[in-house]
């Protein structure tokens, strides 16, 4: 896959799958432009390992539930590549508790940076793409989406929410042939699994065909695919990356 000359917007590109989907975008050709939230040094770090294969890569702090940082990392792509062809929306945050101890704050700050964050950028992101008549969005989501997870209703109600909004964009940009698709990945090695309680971890395991977790470089080979330009007839699609959980 050859993604020479297009320019990329990668949320959440500082680690884990993001930093994955940065490194293989920017090594096949792509000039990325990534955000990330606080963390400078994962950031940095993100930067060194595109660069080393040549990648063109850049880096912005904004967090994406500001309602201002879509319009921002756009703004910021289009004034130093100027033009976009690619968005794939990774950033998200997710914590464990039974939903007694889910308090109001953090029930919208869970849906803020996964599912409103995703809102924000995409809607910034769509006039460029709409304006060259292409583009390719691939927003993240997870199994919790389809499923649910105990102990998490919080990040299932957000992961569901992005699969509703990547179908109904779907529906309203594929006459400019702007694709929309999600990524439904299972247990994968990012620092969300290291804080999943030993016991969670076990059972999921155990009810995947492979089991095992994924590694991020997983993932992001089919996100990868969906956001190039052999995905063209491929649009409201969520695709579960997980190991063979599903089929349980």
């Amino acid at each position: 896959m050859d993604f020479s000359g297009q320019v990329a917007v990668v949320t959440g590109g500082s680690r884990g799958i993001g930093r994955a989907v940065v490194h293989g975008l920017a090594r096949r050709g792509a000039r990325v432009l990534f955000c990330y939230r606080e963390r400078a040094d994962a950031a940095e770090e993100t930067l060194a390992l595109a660069g080393a294969d040549g990648g063109e890569v850049a880096a912005l702090r904004v967090d994406v539930a500001d309602p201002a940082a879509g319009t921002a990392l756009v703004a910021a792509a289009l004034e130093r590549w100027g033009r976009l062809d690619v968005l794939v929306n990774c950033a998200g945050a997710a914590a464990f508790g039974p939903i007694e101890a889910i308090s109001l704050e953090r029930w919208r700050a869970t849906l803020a940076v996964n599912l409103t964050g995703i809102y924000h950028v995409c809607r910034a992101a769509l006039r460029p793409m709409m304006q060259r008549r292409y583009g390719r969005i691939v927003n993240l989501a997870a199994l919790h989406g389809t499923g649910g997870f105990p102990g998490q209703a919080d990040y299932s109600a957000a992961t569901g929410g992005v699969l509703g909004l990547t179908r109904s964009l779907a529906r309203e940009v594929a006459a400019w042939a702007i694709t929309v698709n999600a990524v439904a990945p299972g247990f994968v090695e990012t620092e969300l699994l290291g804080a999943t309680p030993p016991e969670v971890r076990g059972w999921g395991e155990q009810i995947m065909a492979m089991r095992r977790a994924g590694a991020p470089e997983e993932v992001a080979a089919p996100i990868i695919f969906l956001a190039s330009p052999l995905a063209s007839y491929i649009t409201g699609h969520t695709l579960a990356v997980d190991g063979g959980w599903t089929m349980a």
